[in-house]
């Protein structure tokens, strides 16, 4: 039977249509669409791209340009991707501060905290057992609990908006363009006409037998399915001593290896009446060693470890037991796998952080980067948030303003919390010199402690003027309870270019701590004895 000529013809159309639609679709997967539309003379149409913007990384920062940019219309994706530990913990949405970071950190800090409370609260008139026991698995059920309803929150915020979220892990391919590979391994590209690199970092390991197959970091600690045990915390940063402090507070045996100095970067006297208070606190220190070899004794949950240490100032070694070894020497930014030197983005090849501009642009025009991956800017949860809901501002709404990076507040939370914003007293001679600051220091007793009767003379207030300047405060620094309460509202003062003479004219509240920075009168230069400002 013969078929109709005008049916061939159209058959033949049909088969040139399909085999022109795939060759389209591999050509726009292999990024040779926009040639094939050159050659037939289209030259001055725009590229078109899957997306206005697409962010790595699903932290808090990435999270905040996110949501902000999809406020003016834009289509935006993010691509995050949780790299297991060597011991397997994985986590949600939200990055490291919502699940391995400040969120669970500051949930655990109070659990100590509440230990300390109920032993007081015997001075004020409560009967409790005298042994109080803390249940691990309760508390970290908890906090997990709390943490899988903010990944929860984050996921259905960016469906709400409209922003393509794939837990997927971004690596560029090529200009304007990313592949995405899921835990399956399946991938796919998309392109952009911008890209925000938000990855953060993540925890560093010793290099040394062992570190890797026994000991464990901040982001495995607050998941972690057992009681720790007898704990070898490692390191001198931060996360170093706050985990260390909660774990002691709820009733731990609790040792810190430091290589040389307590809160690097941080002011030192501070840093030091930190170490000072931990360690009449139960804390032991064990001061300029370094481990060598981790080694198992006795597997279990926990086991037994055995760390082999050296002292850094000779060959002497020493040995010692513990069921955990918790690792806290520092963190990497997470720049190295992401294909950044495909599309030409510069970074310090020692730390692998990103230099930016002060509109935090790399040095590939369409390609920016925010938070803890930038250079020389400071490593903080509401840093990262402030510079990623600008940027897109900037961006897409005309804005012209920029994240200012000078006199951010921040609290060590420390079983004695430590608030500070501004220049620490070293920074500050460093870049006034001596000579021209003044440095007005006060201890003082919260009068809640006073019941209990303990602490007495370790809360510290001290505050850092340029005299130069008509004693302008350039440092503030606290520790005490709440101290994260009492540095914010002190910060909005130091934006506002706070003097030492309008800290003196401002009337304090009674009876509180922050009253203390209303009347600090003693100098560090003076030489007088600090007197105690009684709350």
């Amino acid at each position: 039977m013969s078929v109709p000529y005008f049916l061939l013809e159209l058959d033949q159309a049909a088969d040139g249509r399909q085999e022109k639609n795939v060759q389209s679709g591999l050509a726009y997967q292999e990024g040779r669409l926009q040639n094939l539309l050159n050659m037939n003379g289209s030259e001055d149409l725009p590229e078109v791209y899957d997306y206005d913007l697409i962010i790595i990384g699903g932290g808090s920062g990435g999270l905040a340009a996110a949501k902000e940019a999809a406020r003016y219309n834009k289509k935006i994706m993010v691509l995050d991707f949780v790299t297991p530990t060597p011991r397997g913990t994985r986590w949600g949405l939200g990055g490291t501060c919502v699940n391995v970071g400040c969120i669970p950190k500051k949930l655990m800090h109070q659990a100590a905290l509440l230990g300390q409370a109920l032993q007081d609260s015997r001075n004020y008139g409560w009967s409790t057992e005298e042994t109080v026991k803390h249940d691990w698995d309760k508390m970290t059920e908890a906090v997990q609990n709390h943490i899988s309803s903010l990944n929860w929150g984050y996921r259905v915020a960016l469906r709400e908006k409209k922003v393509t979220y794939e837990n997927a892990y971004g690596q560029f391919v090529g200009p304007h363009r990313i592949k995405a590979t899921n835990n399956k391994g399946k991938e796919k590209i998309y392109s952009a006409e911008r890209f925000l690199i938000a990855t953060g970092e993540r925890p560093r390991y010793l290099g040394i037998p062992g570190d890797r197959e026994y000991c464990i970091s901040s982001d495995d600690l607050f998941s972690l399915p057992y009681c720790p045990g007898k704990t070898l915390v490692v390191g001198a940063s931060y996360v170093a001593l706050e985990c260390a402090g909660f774990l002691a507070g709820i009733g731990l045996d609790v040792t810190v290896m430091v290589r040389s100095i307590l809160l690097r970067g941080f002011d030192q006297d501070m840093a030091n009446k930190i170490g000072e208070h931990m360690e009449e606190h139960g804390v032991k220190f064990i001061r300029q060693f370094v481990p060598i070899k981790v080694e198992q004794i006795e597997a279990g949950t926990p086991g037994r470890l055995r760390v082999v240490a050296q002292s850094t100032s000779s060959s002497e070694t020493i040995e010692g037991e513990y069921n955990t070894v918790l690792l806290a020497i520092g963190r990497d930014a997470c720049t190295r796998k992401i294909g950044l030197e495909t599309v030409g983005v510069k970074i310090n090849e020692k730390t692998g952080k990103i230099p930016v501009t002060d509109e935090e642009q790399t040095n590939v025009p369409y390609i920016y980067a925010i938070g803890d991956v930038l250079e020389g800017k400071l490593e903080l949860t509401p840093v990262a948030i402030q510079a990623g809901r600008l940027l897109a501002q900037r961006l897409y709404a005309g804005s012209n303003v920029k994240c200012d990076y000078e006199n951010v507040p921040t609290t060590v939370f420390t079983p004695l919390e430590y608030g500070a914003c501004g220049l620490s007293e070293e920074r500050a001679v460093e870049k006034f010199g001596e000579e021209n600051i003044e440095v007005y220091h006060s201890y003082f007793w919260p009068l809640e402690w006073t019941i209990p009767s303990r602490d007495n003379n370790k809360c510290y207030a001290k505050v850092i003027c340029n005299i130069k300047d008509n004693e302008r405060v350039v440092g503030f620094h606290v520790l005490g309870p709440n101290a994260g309460e009492v540095t914010q509202g002190f910060a909005a003062a130091l934006k506002c270019g706070l003097t030492k003479m309008q800290l003196d004219s401002t009337i304090g509240i009674h009876p509180i701590c922050a009253e203390v920075f209303t009347t600090l009168s003693v100098t560090k230069r003076s030489g007088a004895s600090i007197l105690q400002a009684g709350c």
